[in-house]
């Protein structure tokens, strides 16, 4: 289980460690092929790119590849699992090819690497002892609106923070429904960019959100945190 990086410059933010692991494979099961290849050349694998196995994901429907992906490995040849960003089964599908490999006997080794859920949560100030990602909310208003009240009512409740993201160029939507649906005393984070030169990172009671000017969200990777 091999991490991207989460900025343009990410390549800096891995170990050297999980450098070496990706020169050893030339199998990888990923979720884009194209970014897959530009993040593998800029590693300088030993290999030529075109020689190396890439393996795209059908993020629709990735459960019907899992035996054919995975068959190298019942010929003893070990597999990369590449996320788009950050870390392979966090919040994207490798899980399933993990699953199937546990069926198989075969071990599964993570590797270390950036998770943007993780580091907002290092930064926010949040309950890092409570909490959960909960991927995406609902995206028509009234259902935002509830759900966000349903959020409220168990952060009060169990002190457990909750994480949840956007599509980038929907963040401005959320964000405005967070800071007028929610309490005022709720403390919400704001972490946007993380690992690059515009990383931008804040955790303020949603009364002080009001107060402060918002910041542009607008196709930028977000994550967001809820708690008390």
């Amino acid at each position: 289980m091999i991490p991207c990086p989460i900025s343009e410059d990410g390549i800096n933010h891995l170990s050297q460690d999980t450098i070496d692991i990706i020169h050893r494979l030339d199998h990888f099961i990923v979720e884009r092929a194209r970014t897959a290849r530009r993040f593998i050349k800029s590693t300088q694998h030993p290999s030529p790119i075109q020689n190396l196995v890439i393996m795209e994901m059908d993020k629709h429907d990735p459960s019907h590849q899992v035996v054919k992906y995975l068959q190298p490995l019942k010929e003893g040849i070990s597999i990369g699992i590449l996320s788009e960003a950050g870390c392979p089964g966090i919040a994207d599908p490798g899980n399933l090819f993990v699953q199937k490999a546990y069926e198989y006997g075969i071990p599964v080794v993570p590797h270390v690497g950036p998770s943007s859920i993780i580091l907002a949560l290092m930064a926010s100030g949040q309950n890092g002892q409570n909490f959960a990602f909960i991927g995406y909310l609902p995206n028509k208003k009234p259902q935002l609106a509830q759900r966000l009240k349903q959020l409220e009512s168990h952060i009060i409740r169990t002190k457990q923070c909750q994480i949840f993201i956007e599509t980038p160029y929907k963040n401005g939507f959320l964000l405005g429904q967070i800071i007028s649906q929610c309490q005022k005393n709720m403390k919400l984070t704001i972490a946007c960019d993380i690992n690059d030169t515009e990383e931008y990172i804040q955790t303020h009671s949603i009364s002080k959100w009001n107060e402060s000017k918002l910041p542009d969200l607008h196709k930028r990777p977000a994550i967001f945190i809820l708690g008390v």
